[in-house]
């Protein structure tokens, strides 16, 4: 069960946190361009490693996949688990977090922006010609930015809790479930925004979510489909799920897995939207999406590495 708060506020996060095992890596800070600010992790033990990019989820996530109430050091420990293993890792800060940082929090950004940073980060990597090849690892709304960014770009690609239906389908599902009162209006304001266009005519209640300054971001995000994204992409692709991942359901694997039939398919049992295996109920999942201390999957990063090695 997805629900509209957790789909906007918490899709991704991650902040404070240390691996238990000694450090295989060299860690530097590196700014691709203004706008672009990442740390990259580069094993010790390997001249030229195969490098991966993680990409972040939805909201203002920084590189270690951390919130302002969401720190839980997701994408921090897998990019250190996956460097430890020999796989150079590179994860940077959305744009988001940069305007912040900047004080320039009303200035517009467009999901096509995103992808954009995301294909100059390719870029980036690919001049320096250190690293065997560049893989893109994308996490809840970074998969879909990662499936655009990797076309005819990337060595391979890795979806890792990504939806598996376009935004309106989405929130048309979710709204169904968690607020039927509102689901025929939202319905309608859906529409709208799919053919492109923006609307002030809804209910007030309705505001937090189709607020007037967050519709062209919005209209522009609902145009792209991640079965029809990741179909064309003419790479190795892996698609990782947990179950008990409380946003992106194993269904959400399955369609994408159905539309690239080449890609493989792990579920991880037991792992959540953060990324940790846990044995309890949902209060229990939550609260480890503010909790560094859980190390992530073993398995995930063992799925991951094998991949990347072997193609």
């Amino acid at each position: 069960m997805r629900s509209i708060f957790t789909l906007f506020i918490v899709f991704v996060c991650s902040n404070f946190s240390a691996t238990a095992q000694e450090a295989n890596f060299i860690s530097e800070n590196i700014s691709v361009n203004s706008i672009i600010e990442g740390t990259l992790l580069t094993p010790q033990s390997s001249k030229k490693p195969p490098l991966a990019i993680i990409i972040a989820g939805s909201g203002p996530t920084d590189r270690n996949g951390n919130q302002n109430f969401a720190k839980s050091n997701s994408l921090k420990k897998l990019a250190e688990g996956l460097s430890n293993d020999n796989i150079a890792t590179f994860r940077y800060d959305k744009r988001s977090v940069k305007l912040l940082q900047m004080g320039k929090l009303d200035e517009e950004i467009m999901f096509d922006d995103f992808v954009s940073d995301a294909e100059d980060v390719i870029a980036y990597f690919k001049d320096k010609k250190a690293f065997s090849k560049i893989y893109i690892i994308g996490h809840s709304q970074g998969s879909l930015i990662g499936m655009l960014a990797a076309k005819d770009k990337a060595d391979g690609f890795i979806s890792l809790a990504g939806p598996g239906e376009s935004i309106d389908v989405v929130l048309k599902e979710q709204i169904a479930k968690s607020a039927p009162q509102f689901s025929e209006e939202s319905n309608r304001v859906i529409d709208i925004l799919k053919s492109g266009q923006t609307t002030t005519e809804y209910s007030p209640a309705l505001n937090s979510i189709f607020n007037i300054d967050i519709q062209p971001f919005m209209i522009n995000w609902m145009q792209y489909d991640p079965q029809q994204s990741i179909a064309i992409l003419n790479m190795p692709i892996l698609i990782i799920n947990g179950t008990k991942d409380l946003q992106i359901s194993e269904t959400d694997a399955e369609l994408l897995k159905n539309a690239a039939p080449n890609s493989q398919l792990t579920i991880i049992d037991n792992m959540n939207h953060v990324l940790v295996e846990i044995e309890g109920n949902d209060l229990e999942n939550f609260k480890t999406y503010n909790d560094p201390t859980p190390p992530i999957s073993k398995e995930l990063i063992e799925s991951i590495s094998r991949f990347i090695k072997s193609n």
